[in-house]
C-alpha cells in the first residue's frame, strides 16, 4: 500500500520538477480558477492530516495547514511531498491495522468514523488520484505535457483503447 501511494505522490514531483511557478500558481482556467499548486497542496494537507492525526489516533480532516507558499512555489511543494513520503515510509504494517477515528465535515457539519489507517490512506490515495485528474485538465489548458500516460488516473478506471479500421 505504501509503495503504491509513494509511486503516485512521486508523480506530483515529477510534475513540479518541469514546470515554472509561474505555470504552477496560474489560477486564470476556467471554471474553478485553482491553481497546480492549490490542487497539490490540498492533495498533501489530506495527507499531512492523516500522517499527524495518526500519532493521537484522531485524524481532523477538517484541521488543514492551508499553507500558501505550497501553492506558489514548486520548490516548497516538492519539499512538501518528500515530507509526507518520507513519513509514510515510517508506517509499518502493523500501524496499517491502527484503529483511529477520523472527522470530517460532509458538507451538514463534522462527523466522525471508525477508520484504520489503512482505510484513511485508501482514502487519501484515491481523493490524491482524483485531484491529479483536475491538475490533467489544467496542465492540458496551459498546454503542458502530462508526466506520464496514467497521471491522474485510478488504475480501476478503463482505458481508452485505440480503434483500428
Amino acid at each position: 500500500m505504501i509503495n503504491a501511494i509513494e509511486k503516485n505522490l512521486q508523480r506530483g514531483i515529477h510534475l513540479l520538477k518541469s514546470i515554472s511557478d509561474d505555470d504552477y500558481a496560474n489560477t486564470t482556467i476556467p471554471p474553478y480558477y485553482s491553481s497546480i499548486g492549490c490542487h497539490m497542496r490540498h492533495i498533501l494537507d489530506v495527507f499531512s492530516c492523516v500522517l499527524n492525526g495518526f500519532k493521537d489516533d484522531y485524524i481532523n480532516l477538517t484541521k488543514r495547514e492551508r499553507n500558501e507558499l505550497v501553492e506558489n512555489k514548486t520548490a516548497i511543494g516538492i519539499a512538501y511531498f518528500e515530507d509526507i513520503i518520507n513519513q509514510l515510509k515510517q508506517i509499518s504494517s502493523k500501524d496499517l491495522d491502527s484503529n483511529i477515528k477520523v472527522t470530517d465535515d460532509l458538507g451538514l457539519g463534522k462527523v466522525t468514523a471508525n477508520y484504520t489507517l489503512a482505510a484513511i490512506l485508501m482514502q487519501a490515495q484515491s481523493h490524491a488520484i482524483h485531484h491529479f485528474a483536475s491538475v490533467g485538465y489544467v496542465i492540458h489548458q496551459l498546454g503542458i505535457e502530462l508526466p506520464d500516460e496514467d497521471f491522474g488516473l485510478n488504475s480501476t478506471s478503463l482505458k481508452k483503447t485505440l480503434r483500428v479500421s
